[in-house]
């Protein structure tokens, strides 16, 4: 498998302290060190603004109100991954794109444990006016590169006729996730998953074997 040519965000310059970022990026850097820390619930606007020396005005200014924030944090932690997938077109198998885009999904997540534990625990969360918060722009965007890789190996033979694509999309991706979700537990809670990055990746092409033509 080719490396994962994951692209970096700017970095912050050494000489520029935190008092002199923009009101927007200190919400977003005490919202993901306090969400990470005591969860979504347990962290309050209040909390977030005085972490990050501003007002809760500013908060609601720039995100409406904390669910905004959290997607908001998602949508930057997905960026730098879906700017890699222009690499995509290079590789010729569909089995081979699948298991690449996945261990990209990997990558990104394990660049930043504080975010890695977000997206895992608080993803699902569902918005007031309903909508689902993990499923920004930007993760979007892996959900329907996945779906047109199905649909690929499928026209290629190496998928099964008679099963959904999307319900496929939804049971590896899903996979993958519970395997990083608990990979999460395991490091706050001592649950029982002391598996690698690298066992996640030997599984994933043994049960793509499930849904290849027999």
């Amino acid at each position: 498998m080719r490396p994962i040519p994951l692209k970096k965000p700017p970095a912050k310059p050494a000489h520029l302290p935190e008092a002199k970022l923009s009101s927007r990026d200190r919400l977003l850097n005490a919202g993901k060190v306090l969400f990470a820390k005591h969860g979504f619930e347990k962290t309050s606007t209040v909390e977030i603004a005085r972490a990050a020396g501003t007002s809760e005005s500013q908060l609601m200014k720039h995100f409406g109100n904390k669910e905004g924030l959290l997607e908001a944090l998602f949508d930057k932690g997905w960026t730098p991954m879906t700017d890699s997938l222009l690499f995509i077109h290079k590789i010729p198998s569909g089995r081979e794109k699948l298991q690449w885009l996945l261990e990209l999904v990997l990558a990104t997540v394990d660049r930043d444990q504080q975010l890695k534990h977000i997206m895992m625990l608080e993803g699902r969360r569902i918005r007031r006016e309903g909508s689902v918060v993990r499923a920004t722009g930007p993760y979007m965007k892996v959900v329907q590169l996945a779906d047109s890789i199905l649909a690929e190996m499928r026209a290629s033979g190496e998928l099964r006729n008679d099963l959904s694509l999307q319900a496929v999309r939804s049971a590896l991706l899903g996979m993958f996730e519970s395997l990083i979700r608990d990979q999460v537990m395991a490091e706050r809670m001592n649950f029982p998953a002391r598996y690698t990055a690298e066992d996640i990746k030997k599984i994933f092409p043994i049960v793509l074997k499930a849904f290849a033509p027999k």
